[in-house]
């Protein structure tokens, strides 16, 4: 504040609204409560501090408002990197079950689920695959896991690797990783696993991906008995590339890949970040995937899930569903329910999610951060018939075999650059206080500091008004109470001359008091006077 003046200003207390006015830094206020009467000029400027301070507010209540809806907006950029990690790629062949390793037990427990054959087509269906009926006498096994069985009779990778390579290097089976998923048993390379150390690669092009050469063996498919949604009439491998934090949803989002052709995938990595409610609906919180029927804690632990992802969230949701409508878990599903039996699988399981995928039960926000790929295919017919007789010497095979059953996959970068696709805040909270702080500054001069005179002048006028009254009160109430004791005391001692008792030694005044009022504040005070 600015030092007052005058001998007039001197004299008044500082809660007096002209000795504000007077000193305060913002504009206006000193034309309006300044010394002297009303006047035209008085009335005018109170008419525009008035209009200013009602404009100041209505853009500030504008601009809350416009925070509050919490805007949010994009941005898409582009940048290179000297070193990218190469994402995890699943495989899986279109055939979930190999001929050769069924055996009549597991037509008793999973021919009706898997298949569609009855307890009559069972002779007749061994036959067509080229095994003995079961023996005279056969007793099924008490108990049958459906995991097993596809462990046990899906197609294994040592046989269907035929060559792999990365970045010109060997690799093999040991650095493919078996999964389960809805098509059975399948591998992923480069998943990052227990602890694995996660593959890089320093170029982009062909030649410095997963080079691989795969045998679909169409001998170990199972014959079509029946047309129905679950019977495969493809022959070949589904490929699907997804970063080492999703989990593979292959049956719906993979790549196929035929016998016969050089396939090519050509990637480029996404990096995608999005905001948390409210700007956006974003979510990091890990779910856990065990069916739990008392509402009061839906998610899990995050310190014991995986970390968060779209196509995990939606696992996780048909894991629950299936829980709960069949009290059990497929094979591929994670969680600590039980696996359903085959049984299960056909009467409720199965039904189970194909009803939840048609109406989209699940509903999963994206992640707060992950990352994509976009992919580019071409292909190629192979062998050539200068290559097929070196393929047939190399693999020991016929080049009809090599034809109808042998492909090649190439996957790759196109480029070591990436793309972020970010979502930002449209409206931050700084920006908000400097919009504040700018609107204050143009219609009413002031700034922070103004607003800490105001504060402090209502402090001033809560002393002198408030403080000041109580203050006034209590000092009035005091002197009527000290006169009431003096006109008591005075009235006593006028009365002790006309007693006839004889002489009396005075009354100290304390002891007069006394009779009049039991409060030693009082006696002190009559004592003085």
């Amino acid at each position: 504040m600015k030092p007052t003046s005058g001998p007039e200003e001197a004299r008044r207390p500082t809660s007096d609204i002209r000795v504000f006015a007077s000193n305060c830094s913002m504009h206006g206020v000193g034309h309006v409560f300044g010394p002297g009467s009303l006047s035209l000029r008085r009335g005018m400027w109170a008419a525009a501090v008035v209009l200013s301070v009602v404009t100041f507010l209505y853009q500030v209540a504008g601009r809350v408002r416009y925070y509050r809806e919490y805007h949010h907006q994009t941005a898409l950029d582009e940048r290179e990197s000297h070193q990218l990690v190469f994402p995890a790629v699943t495989l899986c062949n279109i055939n979930p079950l190999r001929r050769s390793r069924l055996t009549p037990n597991d037509l008793h427990w999973a021919g009706a689920a898997l298949l569609g054959l009855d307890p009559t087509e069972h002779a007749t269906f061994l036959r067509a695959l080229g095994r003995p009926p079961a023996p005279p006498g056969f007793m099924p096994s008490p108990t049958f896991d459906m995991a097993q069985l596809y462990d046990r009779a899906g197609h294994s990778l040592d046989d269907m690797l035929l060559d792999c390579r990365f970045r010109g290097e060997p690799c093999g089976p040991e650095n493919f990783t078996m999964v389960f998923t809805r098509m059975g048993k399948c591998y992923t390379f480069n998943s990052g696993t227990d602890g694995a150390e996660l593959l890089t690669t320093i170029r982009g092009g062909i030649g410095n991906g997963l080079d691989l050469m795969l045998d679909v063996q169409q001998e170990e498919y199972l014959p079509v008995w029946k047309d129905d949604e679950e019977t495969p009439f493809e022959v070949g491998i589904k490929v699907q590339i997804h970063s080492q934090e999703e989990p593979p949803i292959i049956d719906q989002l993979g790549l196929g890949v035929s016998p016969g052709f050089q396939t090519f995938i050509s990637c480029q990595q996404q990096q995608l970040s999005f905001l948390p409610p409210p700007w956006g609906d974003c979510s990091s919180v890990s779910l856990n995937p065990n069916y739990e029927p008392e509402p009061s804690d839906p998610l899990g632990s995050p310190s014991s899930s995986p970390p968060y992802s779209l196509m995990g969230c939606r696992l996780v949701c048909e894991t629950r569903y299936v829980a709960r409508k069949c009290g059990c878990r497929m094979m591929y599903m994670p969680g600590s329910a039980p696996v359903c039996s085959p049984q299960q699988y056909k009467d409720c399981a199965h039904p189970a999610i194909d009803a939840m995928l048609r109406k989209d039960a699940c509903a999963c926000p994206n992640p707060c951060a992950s990352t994509r790929y976009a992919k580019e295919l071409s292909m190629v017919r192979m062998p050539s018939r200068s290559a097929a007789r070196f393929l047939s010497r190399k693999l020991n095979r016929s080049e009809a075999y090599i034809a109808e059953n042998v492909l090649a996959l190439e996957v790759f970068f196109e480029a070591l650059n990436y793309e972020t696709v970010e979502q930002k805040k449209a409206y931050e909270m700084s920006e908000l206080l400097g919009d504040i702080g700018g609107q204050m500054g143009l219609f009413i001069g002031a700034s922070l500091l103004t607003i800490l005179e105001i504060l402090d002048y209502l402090c001033e006028v809560f002393q002198d008004k408030v403080l000041g009254y109580f203050w006034n009160r209590r000092h009035s109430q005091r002197h009527s109470s000290t006169n009431l004791l003096q006109e008591g005391l005075g009235g006593h001692r006028t009365q002790v001359p006309h007693l006839s008792l004889g002489p009396r030694p005075p009354t100290p005044p304390c002891a007069v008091t006394k009779t009049l009022s039991a409060s030693h504040r009082t006696c002190y005070l009559v004592t003085r006077l």
